[in-house]
């Protein structure tokens, strides 16, 4: 008995130790073909950033690089297309990854969730996931090769999928297009214009940064938003940059809206830069999620259904009721005349004559009277 139960437990440890060794391997990157587009060769794979960008594989950590693939595509014509693609570990990152890369000669083009492009060159992410297409030769279905691309790319699920809502807050009047920036670590935002060193951003506090290019009358300045997990945290930052930015040249100026803490620089005059500042307003938005789907107990035609089916229950039961009172009277008649219900000869009726001694009264009065 103790040598099957020994058995028993050893096995159940086998297939633990086997199931914690089984590693679930992500799905491709790149598909075999897409398009008309066919693979020349077998796509080349790496998990590490450095392979994907040798001079910017620190900020490709910071926005969550997992894995990186690379391939060239031919067609029966002779154009060859280049397509490196790098995933990330949800679609912030990618993003952030794509406003990293995008200049600001580049077009706005309708590929994936966004686009540009610039001569031969696409760039564009799907979900997790950041594309950079270089054709040998473009033509005039070139964007919707990359469209169906794009569809054949797999997407992350659940929340994975939730876009940053930081860029959001960057005011559109005088912007630079193209210029916005998504920042989520010190080394990403060293390569950037920032108006002050990542030390005083302290991304280790779970902050995240946003950078925008704006025209003013004297030039261009810089608008960068940092927003940290608690207003509490965005006050102890923003007197840290206010102490540490007094005689900084350019001059700095500085505001919190909520969690967010608002700086500018560049060249603008101090009318502009409250202007700019006073553009940047957070706006706190509670959701309060209920349950959607519909059950038994909140459907009203089932309401509706059951008040119906009571209804026919009480007058099946009146009618039940009824037949049985009615049954029972008719039994004991047949069964027990004149002794349950009719006994006409056993009741008596009592009988005032109330009239009668009424009118002895009034003739005994005429009689007294006379």
């Amino acid at each position: 008995m103790r040598f099957s139960k020994f058995i028993t437990v050893l096995g159940f440890l086998v297939l633990a130790a086997l199931a914690t060794g089984q590693t679930v391997k992500p799905a491709p990157i790149l598909p075999q073909q897409f398009g008309g587009w066919q693979q020349s060769g077998p796509a080349k794979t790496s998990s590490d950033p450095a392979t994907a960008d040798p001079v910017n594989a620190g900020a490709l950590k910071e926005y969550g690089f997992t894995d990186f693939a690379s391939a060239t595509y031919s067609r029966d014509d002779g154009r060859k297309l280049t397509v490196k693609a790098a995933r990330f570990g949800d679609t912030s990152g990618a993003y952030g990854a794509f406003t990293f890369y995008k200049s600001l000669p580049m077009l706005v083009e309708k590929i994936g969730d966004q686009a540009a492009s610039l001569n031969e060159r696409i760039l564009f992410y799907r979900g997790n996931i950041l594309i950079d297409a270089v054709f040998q030769r473009l033509s005039a279905m070139s964007a919707a090769e990359l469209r169906e691309l794009a569809d054949d790319l797999p997407l992350p699920g659940g929340n994975t999928r939730n876009l940053p809502g930081l860029p959001a807050y960057l005011p559109t009047q005088s912007y630079v297009k193209n210029s916005a920036k998504y920042v989520l670590g010190p080394e990403t935002l060293n390569k950037l214009s920032s108006p002050i060193p990542p030390s005083l951003v302290d991304f280790s506090r779970g902050a995240e940064a946003a950078l925008g290019t704006y025209n003013t009358a004297g030039g261009e300045a810089t608008l960068l938003l940092i927003s940290y997990p608690t207003p509490q945290i965005a006050g102890d930052h923003l007197r840290s940059i206010q102490t540490q930015s007094q005689n900084s040249q350019p001059a700095i100026f500085v505001k919190r809206t909520g969690p967010i803490v608002v700086v500018a620089s560049g060249a603008l005059s101090q009318s502009e830069a409250k202007s700019l500042l006073a553009s940047v307003n957070y706006d706190a938005d509670v959701t309060w999620n209920e349950n959607t789907y519909t059950t038994k107990k909140d459907n009203l035609a089932n309401l509706l259904v059951n008040v119906i089916v009571l209804c026919f229950i009480i007058i099946g039961f009146a009618l039940v009721v009824g037949v049985a009172f009615g049954g029972v009277r008719v039994f004991a008649k047949r069964f027990f005349p004149d002794r349950v219900f009719d006994r006409a000869q056993d009741v008596e009726f009592i009988s005032l004559h109330l009239t009668q001694e009424r009118d002895m009264t009034g003739v005994r009065e005429r009689k007294s009277i006379n």
